[in-house]
């Protein structure tokens, strides 16, 4: 395997003293985990974290191999991550997509609408300016991995916090049902957040 591309990273996880293995979501590869040396050194550490644009180099010998990934960053989300609001978004949207997406499949539809996504929590001046999109998000991957379902209406605050309510069973059920806990509890940090906003 032989891939230079732009990538999001959804997760890291250590591995030995100083590295780690991060799952990249590419748009021609689909999900790729990957080896990635230094991962936890000063200089890296910025790099892995989850929702960041990289641009990827990935080598490996064989299909079957774990790639070697050289990352450089593109766009950090780290600014982001010390809000509470944008913090708890993306590490739910990350979290939800490395845990459900198959490896080395692509979904070109579910990389742009995520990159959209992140784009849109860094840049709106609030939670209503993103988050219907990420209600939409959590419809397409349901879409996507065949579980059907319509995107909800939801331009609200009210109206996201009803759907992301309807969209719980079926995400839990469906995409996260043998390790639902650690991925949804993610979600309800967030859904707490947006109904105190709300309220």
């Amino acid at each position: 395997m032989q891939l230079r591309a732009p990538a999001i990273v959804l997760a890291t996880r250590s591995h030995g003293e100083t590295a780690a293995i991060a799952r990249l979501f590419t748009e021609e590869a689909g999900v790729v985990a990957a080896y990635v040396a230094g991962a936890r050194g000063r200089r890296m550490r910025p790099v892995v974290l989850p929702g960041n644009m990289v641009e990827a180099d990935l080598r490996a010998r064989s299909d079957s191999q774990l790639p070697f990934a050289k990352l450089e960053l593109t766009q950090s989300r780290g600014p982001w991550l010390s809000e509470p609001l944008p913090a708890a978004a993306i590490g739910w949207v990350t979290a939800l997509t490395a845990a459900t997406l198959p490896e080395r499949n692509a979904y070109p539809a579910l990389h742009s609408a995520l990159s959209a996504l992140l784009d849109a929590i860094c840049a709106a001046p609030s939670a209503r300016g993103w988050a219907p999109a990420l209600v939409a998000y959590e419809a397409l991957l349901l879409r996507e991995l065949g579980y059907g379902g319509t995107r909800p209406a939801a331009s609200t605050l009210a109206e996201v916090l009803a759907a992301m309510e309807k969209l719980a069973e079926p995400l839990a059920r469906h995409l996260l049902a043998d390790r639902a806990s650690d991925t949804m509890a993610a979600r309800e940090r967030l859904v707490a957040r947006l109904a105190r906003m709300d309220g």
